[in-house]
């Protein structure tokens, strides 16, 4: 009695074992190396907390204002006052540049309502420092609180 042979030859087999590389070669470089991204998207993401914790204290200050709540809230007279918004603070890898203030008083958010864009930046070279050389940067804006 003859037997039919099944299962894959050995073309089939190299064949799929081609196609399989050429896939990996193609793909794989575009997911080895994604933490510059994924710093970016952090970075961007710490900003937008910061541009929300400042919203939201500038607006709780006019409610303030209008007697509508007795709740005082935190004073915001610099970009870097903003860091202590957030719950726990800003993560020490992370600074607030204090030179990119907008308002006339440079760094300073200086008055009431007054807003200034500020910058915050990862601290890439690991000097426990803000300086030009960190990267990725994003910017929020401060509104000012006395």
């Amino acid at each position: 009695m003859k037997r039919k042979a099944t299962g894959f030859t050995l073309i089939e087999l190299m064949a799929v074992i081609v196609i399989l590389g050429v896939l990996a070669a193609t793909a794989v470089p575009r997911f080895v190396d994604l933490s510059g991204s994924a710093k970016n998207a952090a970075v961007e993401g710490i900003a937008g907390s910061l541009a929300s914790a400042a919203s939201l204290n500038h607006v709780q200050n006019i409610a303030n204002d209008a007697g509508l709540t007795a709740t005082v809230p935190t004073t915001v007279d610099t970009c870097d006052d903003v860091g202590g918004l957030l719950e726990g603070g800003l993560d020490s890898d992370y600074y607030i540049e204090t030179t990119t203030g907008t308002d006339i008083a440079g760094s300073n958010v200086a008055t009431e309502g007054s807003a200034s864009l500020c910058t915050v930046s990862y601290d890439s070279n690991g000097n426990n420092a803000y300086d030009v050389a960190d990267v990725p940067d994003a910017t929020f804006t401060a509104y000012g609180v006395q």
